[in-house]
């Protein structure tokens, strides 16, 4: 039976798949974690991040699936800042945030090492179960169309390049929306590329690989939104590109 799904195309000079983060280093990962997803709906829709029920509920609901159809170039960027304890800024919050500590906590710069894929390309279909509560697919459409928050691609200085709504299609499952959906003209064909998805996404995995060959990953995609960290063990999926190793 057909499944209605949202298409999304991610697409910007640079993106970040956040995974986990240690100390000042900040990788990334092939796929969109499903807490960014969540992340850039909730703007759309103009919630807060103090929305923590909502936001709980949202990132539950969402059966996604990513095609890789421009895998971009890996980037690092290596920051430093020399800080002092009357340094201050504004937060997303419209809070100014101020320093604290002793003299001494400022003596060292700040590093951080932050990872990034550039000139990368991605289409994912995602659908909500259950499908009738709010939000719904539609929902989700016309926020992206009028989004109430600016919406990044995993950090704010990611700026989407192109329209990230690509419409509304029906499939069997995310998977399949994806493979059946057009590529850019600089992508993949579709069949070849690289898709990944999430539990329930697609395919029972014991009939999966009729699609190519599958790995599993075990992963913290999910965020506790209430305590701001990414938690617990989640299966994600992929569908090895044709011809990749």
């Amino acid at each position: 039976m057909s499944q209605s799904h949202l298409l999304l195309r991610l697409e910007a000079p640079l993106m970040s798949f956040g995974t986990t983060a240690v100390d000042h280093r900040r990788p990334v990962q092939p796929w969109p974690p499903v807490s960014m997803l969540t992340g850039l709906l909730a703007n759309a829709l103009g919630w807060q991040r103090s929305d923590v029920a909502a936001l709980d509920a949202l990132q539950s609901r969402i059966r996604w699936a990513a095609r890789i159809d421009r895998a971009g170039v890996a980037l690092n960027d290596f920051q430093t800042a020399q800080l002092s304890a009357y340094d201050k800024g504004w937060t997303t919050r419209g809070v100014v945030e101020e320093r604290g500590g002793g003299p001494n906590t400022y003596n060292s710069p700040h590093l951080r090492s932050r990872d990034y894929r550039a000139d990368a390309s991605v289409l994912v279909a995602l659908r909500l179960e259950p499908a009738d509560q709010p939000p719904t697919l539609n929902d989700l459409a016309a926020a992206l169309n009028q989004p109430r928050r600016p919406l990044f691609l995993g950090r704010k200085a990611c700026l989407p390049a192109t329209r990230i709504n690509q419409g509304l299609v029906l499939a069997a499952d995310a998977v399949a929306a994806v493979r059946a959906a057009v590529a850019p003209d600089d992508g993949a064909a579709p069949a070849l590329a690289t898709v990944y998805f999430n539990e329930g996404a697609g395919p029972a995995v014991a009939l999966a690989p009729a699609l190519g060959q599958i790995r599993e990953h075990d992963t913290s995609d999910e965020r506790r939104f209430a305590m701001d960290v990414h938690a617990g063990r989640q299966r994600v999926y992929e569908i090895v590109a044709r011809g990749g190793a």
